[in-house]
């Protein structure tokens, strides 16, 4: 079995609907490469875990790019522990709780602070309205330097987009018993998020047939960027 449909996937084994579900499976679920080849294994289709990684690292970092997605940023910053030494997590989301980019460093001063600002603008091409974060006053200091014309609004308790979003990301931690690395780390929320984002689908304030619609568009956004076609 090849595949001839897509150019992106000219040269592999499995045809692009196979390698995208792996990509789907190993990012939007917790689970681990070996559990995503015995979910493969009892369908018929044979690869090995290192496969799967391949897969991700390859298919998965292009399908994360073009899921993109805001004009308010809400910003956050958390501890975690990678090779037994403290790091900081700074993310940024939008108004909807859809994760813009993340950042893995070593610090939590205005120097990291700016390097996360100057990475979303330089992606995103444009200031946003409004910069919504805690009382840190590393974010005031690298707003004032990187985006002095923006609306900057501190306080706690409007930023619980931005706290929330860190959740998925603890649930992954543990499933994987830590990260080995920051650059591991990085590359693997650089893909993870925006495949996450959308499939980010809220129940709430939401009738069963709307949510089933929000569903079915976002398999179909999905099987379009990753090039695969839907299941009839």
């Amino acid at each position: 079995m090849s595949t001839h449909a897509n150019p992106h996937f000219a040269g592999y084994r499995y045809p692009a609907e196979v390698i995208s579900t792996a990509v789907w499976l190993y990012f939007r679920f917790p689970l681990s490469l070996r559990m995503v080849e015995e979910m493969l294994t009892a369908r018929g289709i044979t690869v090995s875990y290192e496969t799967v990684r391949q897969w991700g690292l390859k298919f998965g970092r292009n399908i994360a790019n073009r899921l993109r997605r805001g004009d308010k940023w809400h910003l956050d910053e958390v501890v975690l522990a990678i090779g037994g030494k403290l790091h900081y997590l700074w993310r940024a989301v939008d108004k909807d709780g859809f994760v813009l980019d993340v950042l893995v460093q070593s610090r939590r001063d205005a120097k990291a602070a700016k390097r996360l600002l100057r990475k979303l603008m330089k992606r995103r091409g444009v200031e946003p309205r409004v910069l919504v974060t805690d009382k840190l006053k590393s974010y005031a200091a690298a707003k004032r330097e990187t985006m002095p014309g923006v609306e900057h609004r501190q306080h706690k308790g409007l930023n619980n987009r931005a706290e929330n979003s860190h959740q998925p990301t603890r649930r992954r931690e543990r499933q994987m018993k830590r990260f080995k690395s920051a650059r591991q780390f990085q590359l693997f929320l650089s893909i993870h998020d925006p495949i996450a984002n959308l499939f980010h689908l809220r129940r709430d304030h939401r009738s069963v047939a709307d949510y089933r619609t929000a569903r079915a568009q976002a398999f179909y956004t999905w099987a379009e960027v990753a090039g695969a076609r839907l299941a009839a």
